[in-house]
């Protein structure tokens, strides 16, 4: 079993009936429902159908994953060559600076497990990546394998059954994720049970308003039989691999689902389930998002009125990486929750 597991086995929960799992090799069982689960090379296979209305969503978006893993790897073949790649993004820098000491973090959706990877290399944190694609998780164990980062660990889940305890994470991460789900709200309530009190979750959606830019694009794709590719920038770009290319393009314009979203509704989800919001990327006051940033202190909200014109400017650069939106918020103590309530 991987070594994040052994590590922290008691935060496991059943998906089905979230009693505690037991076991420390590739079976694991429910002593309260009698569950079994098996593991493909040490990847815990934890997955439960949730059935009702996100059923065929996160079917058909499964599919879609399992032959179109995303991100790859063909650039990356060490530890350093990872840390280079994340760490010219400034948001993955300012992250993994940033994190608290001997945080436990999950990012819920992990994919090719990049930036799980990535967050794993430090000695003082624990990271699980979890993702219903078992493709793309064999290939974000193969690389935590061959480079030997041990506080990194991948299990295969479903968001909306997730196999972990209530309250056990200080940091939940889920980045452009609940947009391909059938239930964004839904999903965000049950990310959001498992983040501990005080501790924060980041969510990155597609913006509602910024994402017109690649609706127009994937309609002009659709009509020219995706003869005019070069229209997008990332396709352009001569540093990218035909790879790299290739699955930048089915993430973007061959999705079988995706919802948009807006700074606003984020923000009635947040309150709704208990978090402080803390900042968004681009930020809600329309202000310059810095080299600097303080990822997890209070920023100023803004109005709706700024809220609008930054999503008006994701549009009007032409809806850059997707016009994906980052919001960051802290749960609130027990405490601040009984003040507010009173």
């Amino acid at each position: 079993m991987q070594a994040v597991f052994v590590k922290h086995a008691g935060i496991l929960a059943c998906p089905v009936c979230r009693g505690q799992l037991h076991g420390n090799g590739p079976e694991l069982s429910c002593g309260q429902c009698g569950s079994n689960y098996g593991s493909d090379n040490e990847i815990p296979l934890l997955f439960a159908s949730d059935g009702g209305r996100t059923r065929d969503v996160t079917d058909v978006v499964k599919a879609f994953y399992e032959e179109n893993p995303f991100p790859n790897y063909d650039d990356l073949d060490t530890a350093d060559s990872l840390m280079e790649k994340a760490r010219r993004g400034v948001f993955a820098r300012l992250l993994d600076e940033q994190i608290p000491q001997g945080a436990l973090v999950l990012e819920a959706g992990c994919g090719t497990g990049q930036l799980t990877n990535f967050l794993g290399l430090s000695w003082n944190r624990s990271v699980f990546g979890s993702d219903m694609c078992l493709n793309s998780l064999r290939l974000a164990k193969g690389f935590r394998d061959n480079c030997h980062i041990r506080n990194a660990g991948f299990l295969q889940m479903n968001l909306f059954r997730p196999a972990f305890r209530d309250g056990v994470f200080d940091l939940v991460i889920s980045n452009g994720v609940l947009h391909h789900t059938g239930d964004p709200l839904g999903g965000f309530r049950s990310l959001s049970r498992l983040v501990k009190p005080g501790g924060f979750i980041i969510i990155g959606l597609y913006n509602k308003i910024g994402r017109l830019t690649t609706d127009l694009r994937r309609k002009v794709f659709q009509l020219s039989g995706d003869r005019l590719k070069f229209l997008d920038a990332h396709v352009r770009n001569r540093s990218y691999n035909p790879a790299r290319k290739r699955a930048w393009f089915m993430d973007q314009y061959k999705n079988p689902h995706e919802s948009k979203h807006t700074y606003d509704e984020v923000l009635d989800w947040f309150e709704a389930n208990g978090f402080e919001f803390l900042m968004a990327i681009p930020k809600t006051d329309a202000a310059p998002f810095s080299a600097n940033e303080q990822l997890f202190v209070p920023h100023d909200l803004g109005t709706k009125s700024t809220r609008f014109l930054t999503q008006l400017g994701m549009l009007l650069q032409g809806g850059v990486d997707g016009a994906l939106f980052i919001t960051i918020g802290r749960k609130y103590e027990l405490q601040s929750i009984a003040a507010r309530a009173s």
